[in-house]
C-alpha cells in the first residue's frame, strides 16, 4: 500500500486549470508553474515526506484558495516562507514572504502541540487548490477568491469537485471536515457538499485573515476557538 505522502504528492504537484476558461482579467495563481516553481515543488515534497510518510488518515481542514504571500509562495496552505523555515524546519531559497494569516495559523499550531503533533492528525489545504489574481489598470495584480466573481466560481466548480473527491480518496476522514471561513466559503462548501455527499459534518471557523485584521486584540480567544473545534473533531 502506498504512503499518504505518495498519494497526496501525486495530485498536489499536478494541478491544472488548462481546460477551464477563466473570466477576462483573471489569471491563475499557480506556484507550481511560476517563477519559483522548482523551489516550491521541493518545499511541498519535503513537507509531505516529513509529515505524511505513513498510512494514517487525517482530519481535513480547508481554506479558500491560495494567496500570493502564503500558499502562493510556498505551495503550503497558511504558510509563508518565514513560518516554513521557523515552524516547519524547511529552508526556503530565493523567496521571502510574511503573511498575517500564516502568523495566526502557526501560532495556533504551536498552541495545540506543535507542527509534528498537528500534522500527524490534520491535513490542511483549500477548497480550490489554485488561487487567482485580477490585474488592475495600473498593472498590479491583486488576490482574488474563487467566489469573488460569479463567473469564476461557476467556471472552477467542476475542478473543485474533482479535487475534493480526489483528496478524500487519498486518505481523509469524512465524518467531519473543518472549513476556514464562516461566510461565503462555508456557504459555498455547504451547498457543494449537499450535492456531493462527501462529508458528514462541516464545522466552520473564522478565517485567520479576518482575525488578524479585525480581532487582533482577541487573538487568544480565536486560537482557543480553533483548539476547541479540533478537540471536538477528535484531535488529541
Amino acid at each position: 500500500m502506498s504512503l499518504l505522502a505518495d498519494r497526496l504528492l501525486r495530485h498536489v504537484l499536478s494541478f491544472s486549470l488548462e481546460k477551464v476558461t477563466l473570466p477576462p482579467g483573471v489569471a491563475v495563481l499557480d506556484p507550481f508553474h511560476g517563477e519559483h516553481a522548482s523551489e516550491v515543488r521541493r518545499i511541498v515534497t519535503a513537507f509531505h515526506r516529513k509529515y505524511y510518510n505513513d498510512e494514517s488518515d487525517r482530519l481535513l481542514v480547508l481554506g479558500i484558495n491560495p494567496g500570493r504571500l502564503g500558499a502562493g509562495s510556498t505551495g503550503l496552505s497558511f504558510t509563508d516562507t518565514k513560518r516554513c523555515e521557523s515552524d516547519l524546519g524547511i529552508p526556503v531559497r530565493g523567496m521571502h514572504t510574511h503573511e498575517p494569516s500564516s502568523d495566526f495559523f502557526h501560532r495556533m499550531i504551536r498552541a495545540v502541540g506543535g507542527a509534528e503533533h498537528f500534522y500527524k492528525q490534520v491535513y490542511v489545504h483549500a477548497i480550490c487548490p489554485l488561487g487567482f489574481v485580477r490585474e488592475q489598470a495600473n498593472g498590479k495584480a491583486i488576490n482574488l477568491n474563487y467566489y469573488d466573481d460569479p463567473a469564476l466560481e461557476a467556471a472552477v466548480t467542476p475542478f473543485v469537485e474533482e479535487w475534493l473527491r480526489t483528496l478524500v480518496g487519498c486518505g481523509m476522514r469524512t465524518d467531519v471536515v473543518l472549513c476556514i471561513g464562516t461566510g461565503r466559503n462555508a456557504a459555498y462548501f455547504t451547498k457543494l457538499n449537499e450535492r456531493l455527499h462527501l462529508f458528514g459534518r462541516i464545522v466552520a471557523v473564522e478565517h485567520p485573515r479576518y482575525v488578524m485584521q479585525y480581532k487582533a486584540k482577541q487573538l487568544d480567544r480565536y486560537i482557543d476557538r480553533y483548539a476547541c473545534v479540533l478537540r471536538e473533531a477528535g484531535y488529541r
